[in-house]
């Protein structure tokens, strides 16, 4: 399993799965993220996640394809 550390921009207080797994390239498109959340390929926090746009904060993990991310704050303020 690779493992990943996404770190939010000093602004953001969260990301939406979606917008992770596209940004990460786990997903090639918006519309491929939805299909990999519907289809239950997708963990959070280590329970399967259904909803595409689920606001990810710092200390959520997100799991998918052998792939591990950490989602953490920015250290600038």
């Amino acid at each position: 399993m690779t493992e990943d550390t996404f770190t939010l921009r000093p602004n953001d207080e969260f990301i939406e799965l979606n917008m992770l797994l596209k940004l990460r390239s786990i997903a090639q498109s918006g519309g491929h993220a939805k299909v990999m959340i519907a289809d239950g390929e997708v963990q959070v926090n280590g329970e399967v996640e259904s909803r595409t746009r689920r606001k990810l904060r710092a200390g959520d993990v997100v799991e998918v394809e052998g792939a591990k991310i950490s989602v953490a704050a920015s250290e600038e303020v």
